[in-house]
């Protein structure tokens, strides 16, 4: 987690190196170095909360490949019982 908000926190820094470079000004000026904490905090907030939406949707693939997983055995225990002549739904008469 924490390599993820301080990447984030860098590209908001290198976000705003990059907009003073095309408006031709210099990086380190004593009146704008204010800009690059904020641009920082704000890359490292949206890489907090991008790890929390990489959490969530992993959380929920998860719970679908267990749902997938029972569900096939599922269907291969009754494709297995109805293979060995068990009677099952298909093979019940009445």
């Amino acid at each position: 987690m924490v390599s993820r908000v301080l990447f984030w926190a860098g590209f908001g820094v290198a976000t705003r190196a990059w907009q003073l470079g095309i408006e031709m000004r210099p990086l380190f000026m004593r009146q704008s170095l204010w800009a690059y904490p904020v641009f920082a905090g704000v890359g490292a907030s949206f890489g907090y909360w991008l790890e929390g939406v990489d959490e969530r949707q992993t959380a929920i693939l998860e719970e679908r490949k267990k749902s997938i997983l029972e569900k096939r055995a599922r269907r291969s225990e009754k494709e297995i019982g109805n293979a060995t002549g068990a009677p099952g739904l298909q093979n019940v008469q009445m």
